[in-house]
């Protein structure tokens, strides 16, 4: 080997940026070891290796209406979109080609993003994913741009964390209203619905509850700006639980521009509520639909007709009500709405009988954003954990994105072939796939270069030093597959549960297989496993590492047992697990 060569492998590093994996190489062999960082670092070059056959988490979207008259003549050609820790993206060719124009923020997580009405080159965005994930980011504020991405501000409303949602004032873009969640893995920080009058020089709390409840909802009368209907949530992670609701979560009116906020009642569900969708419909700016997370039969989409004076009850259904709490009504018809969730429904009267929405068309589940033209109501946009896909033919068939680069990746590995060696990445919700560091192709690796070895959510994936071919990877659950680049098997090798057992695996459970002797491979739940087979049997080799607590009994909210029973854990992993483990490089 040369001595670049040799000290080519040695600096061979792996990293992920936002949304893509990307390797970095020397350009030249550095000797003196005394050069700063700085100077070491300056001679890599990132280099884009894929892959861009799926994307990620797209929490909100944007679509410019203003001015009325845009390039080619119709209304969505200008949009943006924000990817859940992926940032903002651009197109000006109604979906075409998109290009990222939030880099200089400095964070990737996105909860919101709103264009003004009346001005399409004003956009704002909310840092922090306003999702409760168990992997959700928090952000840093809030942020402004007046020439359509550009440039950006410095960032507002700092300690927010998470951003439920933004809306302009269609008569002055300066006017802005926020709808700040606050952070979601403790109490504190800013929580509320702030608004400005300046353009983001100075803000008011308009509405503030306590340090364990935001607002993840806000949205505005399509005949009366100042008219606005909110939603707060009270909401409490933990690495051992999740609590998604409490008394202070309600829905809200102000009818003066945020002066003074009412609590509505008349129909809606009382007492420990989670989160609340609402929309307002364009077509009859009296009816509002709210999507309430609610015990029992009190769950599911409520229905006003009076702008909020009375409601009522049209449907009781609201899956995975923790996660997605997002509702839409097209704005050309008020008894069309939309409930998106893992498969989204739709009703065409007003809730009284649903159907499957893009059920079809290779559209990806959980789905968190979605815009109705209100100029054709065939054309739709809609964003979901698989990335964007447009209808034009009112969801009857999609055309899916796939040159917004938002895939999400829990890990990244790669194996011990040299030069040309194999990287391996799980994805958020996208499964488990790899692909070659290089090819021979004049571009580089192509999506067809990569190749799927498991299914669910991906997380860790470990190649077997004795044979590069041999590739573990895990899904939720303790999920673990062995898979075969030779033969493309894919194979369980789960450990079973035996003589009592109870395995309690984390959302990511580590995967080590042995460098030193082949074939010897370690997994974990609470209990260490080891195989001699590459997983085909295992054994038990450790008792119960963890103290095995019962996280009913531990804090939340300053309550042991936690106070509210309404979808408890939620969204979270069996808790007292063992989330990493390291053999001995000796």
């Amino acid at each position: 080997m040369s001595r670049f060569a040799s000290c080519a492998r040695r600096w061979r590093t792996l990293t992920v940026t936002g949304s893509s994996v990307v390797l970095l190489c020397p350009a030249a062999v550095v000797a003196q070891s005394t050069l700063a960082d700085s100077a070491l670092v300056q001679p890599l070059a990132f280099r884009n290796i894929g892959p861009a056959s799926m994307s990620g988490r797209i929490v909100d979207l944007a679509v410019a209406e203003a001015p009325r008259v845009v390039r080619g003549g119709r209304l969505g050609t200008t949009m943006y979109v924000a990817v859940a820790t992926g940032g903002i993206w651009k197109t000006t060719n109604a979906g075409l080609t998109w290009a990222p124009v939030s880099d200089a923020i400095g964070v990737g997580s996105i909860g919101a993003v709103a264009v003004a009405p009346s001005n399409g080159d004003v956009v704002w965005v909310g840092s922090g994913e306003s999702n409760n994930m168990r992997s959700s980011s928090w952000g840093i504020g809030v942020f402004k741009s007046t020439d359509g991405g550009k440039t950006w501000s410095k960032p507002m409303l700092p300690a927010t964390q998470h951003i439920g949602r933004i809306v302009i004032d269609p008569r002055d873009p300066d006017v802005v209203y926020v709808a700040a969640n606050g952070p979601l893995w403790g109490p504190g920080g800013d929580r509320g619905l702030y608004k400005t009058t300046d353009g983001g020089a100075t803000w008011t709390n308009t509405k503030s509850l306590s340090e364990t409840a935001g607002f993840t909802e806000i949205v505005m009368d399509p005949a009366n700006p100042d008219v606005l209907y909110a939603a707060s949530q009270q909401r409490e992670r933990r690495a051992y639980g999740f609590l998604p609701a409490g008394p202070e979560a309600a829905v809200w009116k102000t009818s003066d521009g945020a002066k003074s906020w009412t609590k509505l009642a008349g129909g809606l569900p009382t007492g420990d509520l989670g989160r609340i969708g609402l929309a307002t419909c364009r077509s009859r700016p009296n009816t509002v639909y709210a999507l309430v997370h609610a015990k029992g039969a009190a769950n599911g989409l409520y229905r006003s007709d009076d702008a909020g004076t009375s409601w009522r009850q049209v449907n009781n259904q609201n899956g995975t009500a923790w996660f997605y709490g997002q509702v839409r009504c097209d704005p050309t018809d008020a008894e069309h709405v939309i409930k998106l969730n893992v498969g989204s429904t739709e009703s065409y009267d007003g809730g009284k009988t649903w159907r499957p929405f893009a059920a079809g068309g290779g559209v990806h589940s959980d789905h968190h954003a979605l815009w109705i033209n209100p100029e054709d109501a065939e054309h739709l946009v809609l964003g979901n954990d698989g990335g964007l896909d447009i209808s034009h033919d009112r969801g009857r068939s999609w055309y899916n994105v796939e040159n917004i680069v938002g895939a999400q990746f829990y890990a990244i590995s790669l194996d011990d072939r040299w030069p040309f060696y194999h990287v391996y990445g799980g994805l958020q919700d996208n499964q488990t796939w790899g692909g070659p560091n290089r090819t021979r192709n004049t571009f580089g690796p192509t999506n067809a270069d990569w190749y799927r070895m498991a299914g669910g959510d991906g997380f860790f994936n470990i190649a077997d030093r004795f044979d590069p071919d041999v590739v573990y990877a895990e899904s939720q659950n303790g999920g673990i597959v062995r898979y075969n680049a030779k033969t493309g098997q894919t194979k369980g090798i789960k450990p079973p549960q035996r003589d009592g057992e109870r395995h309690r695996y984390n959302w990511s459970a580590p995967i080590v297989p042995s460098r030193h002797v082949a074939g010897t491979v370690y997994f974990a739940a609470n209990h260490l496993f080891k195989s001699a087979d590459r997983g085909d049997s295992w054994k038990t080799i450790s008792p119960d590492l963890t103290r095995d607590l019962n996280r009913n009994q531990l804090p939340m909210r300053g309550s042991v047992p936690p106070r509210d029973a309404l979808g408890l854990h939620e969204g979270t992993a069996a808790f007292g697990n063992i989330s990493a483990v390291s053999e001995s490089p000796r």
